[in-house]
């Protein structure tokens, strides 16, 4: 797979780019509400995508060659889905061919990420990822 192949994988979720704590005790990751200062909300996208690691240093850069640590990415990630072996959700834009699917899933982060400037402690914005999707496949 290529550099452009591999990039096409992201579904546009934004999701891994919200902010995680982790359980010291067990190692159990958990999703806030808490946004990369770089994620443009509406859209799902990073705003500076080529320089992100420069501007925000613990940025994860997802490649092939690290795909055994994919397990904090969320269940419906192609990335995770992909290095599990498992295949591509069918509202996937991929398989749709319509960017706008995983919108239309309930998957993207649009509707609960928050700028960190509106978060006083990401500790109160923990949520739970969904792994049922709100909508059919067949509308998305």
């Amino acid at each position: 797979m290529d550099h452009n192949e591999w990039e096409s994988l992201c579904d546009g979720c934004g999701r891994c780019c919200l902010h995680k704590l982790e359980d010291v005790d067990n190692g159990d990751i958990y999703y806030t509400r808490g946004a990369c200062e770089l994620l443009d909300i509406d859209a799902c996208r990073c705003l500076d995508y080529d320089n992100r690691q420069k501007q925000v240093p613990n940025c994860v850069q997802l490649s092939v060659k690290e795909a055994q640590y994919f397990d904090w990415l969320p269940s419906t990630c192609a990335y995770r889905l992909l290095a599990e072996g498992e295949d591509l959700p069918l509202w996937h834009p991929l398989i749709t061919g319509n960017s706008e699917s995983v919108v239309k899933a309930g998957v993207s982060v649009k509707d609960i990420a928050k700028p960190l400037s509106d978060i006083t402690d990401l500790s109160d914005e923990i949520i739970l990822l969904r792994d049922a999707l709100k909508v059919a496949v067949d509308e998305a």
